[in-house]
Parts: C-alpha cells; sequence; structure tokens
C-alpha cells in the first residue's frame, strides 16, 4: 500500500478524470483536492464536500453534507455552484455520495447523521432538471455504483451492514427488483463502493481497517488491509494503471493499493 497524501482532514470520494487526474474530497476542511503526477492542489469550496462524480463533460458534482445540497465544480472556469437543496420542500437529509447514470441522471444518497434512524433515501436529480425520491426507508444509505452493465445499482447501507441489489430504470426513473446483496460485517459498516470492469466490487468498511473485494458472481471475498481503521471510499484507474486508489479518514490519507484491473468511468 503506497500513501500519495497525507495529513488531510478526513478524505472521501476519489473518482478519476477523462485524463487520468484523480478528484476526492477534504470534507472537514471543506476543500476538494486534485492529485496527479505526484503532486496536488486544494480547491477551497468551502461546506462539508463528500462523495465525487464526475460528469461527461468533466464538472465535478458533490455532495455538501453541511449545506444539504448537491454542487458542482467547473474545473476550466474554476467556479463553484449549488444545484439542489430541497426536496418536496424541505432540505435534502445531508447527501452522501452520488453516480451517473448512462443518460445523465444524477442518483445520490441523502443519510442524514444516525445510522438508527431508517428515514434515510436515494434521490435522482434527472438530467431536465427534476428531483425525485426513489427509495426511501434506509438505515444511513451511503455509497452507491452501477456495475459494467450501467443498470444494476448496488447501494451501501451502513446502519445494517448490508450492501443492495436493484435494478435502475432510466427510462421511468425508477429502480426495481430491490434484493439484498451480501451484508459485510465490520465494525461500523460499508462506505463508498466501486466496480471494476469485471464486475468485482470493492467496499470501505468503515472502522475495521479494510476494503471487501468482492466477487459478485459468487460472492466470495478478500480483504485488502488499510493503514488506518477508517477507510472511506476507493476507485480504480479506468485504465488499469494507477491502481486501486482508497481515502482513509482516521490518519487522512490518500493511498494507492496496486492492480491492473481497470474500473468504471
Amino acid at each position: 500500500m503506497n500513501i500519495l497524501i497525507e495529513g488531510l482532514l478526513f478524505p472521501e470520494g476519489p473518482a478519476f478524470d477523462r485524463e487520468g487526474g484523480i478528484w476526492l474530497v477534504e470534507k472537514e476542511a471543506g476543500n476538494l483536492i486534485y492529485y496527479k503526477d505526484n503532486q496536488y492542489s486544494r480547491i477551497a469550496v468551502n461546506g462539508h464536500p463528500n462523495g465525487i462524480a464526475i460528469d461527461k463533460n468533466g464538472i465535478i458534482w458533490f455532495c455538501d453534507s453541511q449545506q444539504n445540497s448537491i454542487r458542482c465544480y467547473d474545473p476550466f472556469d474554476k467556479t463553484c455552484t449549488t444545484i439542489a437543496t430541497k426536496i418536496a420542500g424541505k432540505p435534502l437529509k445531508m447527501p452522501n455520495d452520488l453516480c451517473f447514470d448512462t443518460e445523465g441522471n444524477l442518483l445520490f444518497s441523502c443519510p442524514g447523521n444516525d445510522l438508527e434512524d431508517g428515514t434515510g433515501y436515494i434521490c435522482c436529480l434527472h438530467k431536465h432538471g427534476a428531483l425525485t425520491k426513489i427509495h426511501t426507508g434506509l438505515f444511513y444509505p451511503n455509497g452507491l455504483a452501477f456495475a459494467a452493465d450501467n443498470c444494476t445499482l448496488f447501494v451501501a447501507e451502513t446502519g445494517t451492514k448490508w450492501i443492495w441489489k436493484m435494478h435502475w430504470n432510466s427510462l421511468t426513473q425508477q429502480v426495481e427488483n430491490i434484493e439484498k446483496f451480501i451484508e459485510t460485517g465490520g465494525l461500523i459498516g460499508p462506505d463508498g463502493i466501486a466496480f471494476d470492469q469485471d464486475n468485482q466490487l470493492y467496499a470501505a468498511i468503515y472502522g475495521s481497517q479494510h476494503i471487501l473485494s468482492i466477487d459478485t458472481k459468487n460472492k466470495t471475498t478478500e480483504k485488502i488491509p488499510t493503514p488506518g481503521k477508517n477507510p472511506t471510499n476507493c476507485a480504480l484507474d479506468p485504465k488499469g494503471i494507477q491502481g486501486l486508489m482508497i481515502t482513509e479518514a482516521e490518519k487522512g490519507q490518500l493511498l494507492q493499493w496496486n492492480s491492473t484491473k481497470k474500473g468504471l468511468l
């Protein structure tokens, strides 16, 4: 395991852009971080930026759990814009993580701040601007990611330590065939998740000092140990060169685990 950056204040949400750069957040410092070629820079956005998803135009979308909002940063003109703050007239419930479908709809989780709450939900910000809840009644819904088929959605529910599997219908913007996939265990539970192109699922198990690598065909698992107890998220290089990038909150690190597996953009 290689340490790329140290001294970060709660890093989260690594994501690769199309040029091989890595974006992540420094949640408790209110920063985005851009890392490439062994150098990094901080971009102050305030609030508590959390997950990251990059759209086809290279715009950096992120959750802000302090401002209860979905925001985006344009790295080309260096502007930051708040996109959504309320649903049905009520503030969003501390947005946490997000991902795009192939049609450009943005899915994101809203867990609140209590693992035992049971009123967490997942939203869809439609490409034409409408915002709807697509799944409710969850105990701290956290990381979410599409498998390689771009329609099977996996959701980490930290409060129950389960990862859920469901079909996302991009035409109706609804989830179907919802089922429990695997219980991850761990002291706290699964946080961020990511897929490689072979449908291997990687889950950061917060509080338990490892990334859980899950073969989605037969549900066999392997543990990738981390230096600190609190891995928050991970992402695989789509080119299969830079390996698995891991954010870890206890020691404040961006980590690199060598792998030739290719991630999904």
